[in-house]
């Protein structure tokens, strides 16, 4: 795929995309058009995945380092960690010490392939912004901590979307098996997440799985229908760094 290919079709994604942003737009309609622009995401990311094959210096393997900081901290990083795992990468995280703010803040260090970082700048800049719009309409249970709340909702919002991601992804790769005859499509797919793992392992020899976090509120299943009516948005590539960082 050429790189006027490559517009186009992220062009087409954000037309879409924008549509699913009209006032106008029923909660089944943005539904839609979430499914519709995922699966063009999906679609681009095997095309990219296999023209790398071909010709690799059009996709290399890559890493990229997020310090994110603000409210609700590990619940941005565990939604930023999520969508990248969905769509086949890796991430790890540190708790570090901003000297700046006198605060605590997340470094977050992504693997994967450049186009697959793109894809899970983009979709992190519009889904972060889309989680907060939507955790502030919810309401507590009376007498419910608000802060409970929120966490849970936050929780049942990453769930969803991840599922729908990594559905969209395995839709993607079935289709491109069909079309191109064979397992050629698939075997691409797995052989970049082999890939990608080596690396995270090599970098990362002695990780650790962070415990399971008890969650307390009540605000999963509203988060988590939420996240089944949520769109990509529609942040460009070039001003995604900075959304990552407010």
């Amino acid at each position: 795929m050429e790189p006027t290919t490559d517009s186009k079709t992220l062009a087409k994604i954000r037309a879409i995309l924008a549509k699913s942003e009209d006032p106008a737009a029923t909660p089944e309609e943005a539904q839609a058009y979430f499914a519709k622009a995922a699966d063009l995401m999906s679609k681009y990311g095997i095309e990219r995945a296999m023209l790398a094959e071909i010709r690799p210096d059009t996709d290399k393997l890559s890493d990229r380092v997020v310090i994110e900081k603000g409210s609700y901290l590990l619940d941005r990083v565990n939604l930023l960690m999520s969508i990248t795992e969905a769509l086949g990468g890796r991430a790890v995280r540190w708790r570090i010490y901003d000297r700046e703010t006198g605060k605590y803040v997340q470094r977050v260090k992504l693997y994967g392939y450049e186009s697959m970082l793109d894809r899970v700048e983009m979709l992190y800049t519009s889904l972060l912004l889309q989680a907060f719009n939507g955790m502030k309409q919810g309401r507590p249970q009376p007498g419910e901590s608000t802060t409970a709340y929120r966490k849970t909702w936050l929780s049942g919002f990453r769930a969803t979307v991840n599922a729908r991601l990594r559905q969209a992804e395995q839709t993607a790769v079935e289709e491109a098996v069909r079309q191109i005859g064979g397992r050629s499509a698939e075997l691409v797919v797995a052989s970049r997440e082999e890939k990608i793992l080596a690396v995270f392992k090599a970098q990362h020899p002695k990780i650790r799985t962070s415990p399971m976090r008890r969650l307390t509120g009540s605000g999963w299943r509203q988060g988590a229908e939420a996240g089944r009516r949520a769109d990509l948005g529609t942040a460009r590539l070039a001003t995604s760094r900075q959304a990552l960082a407010s």
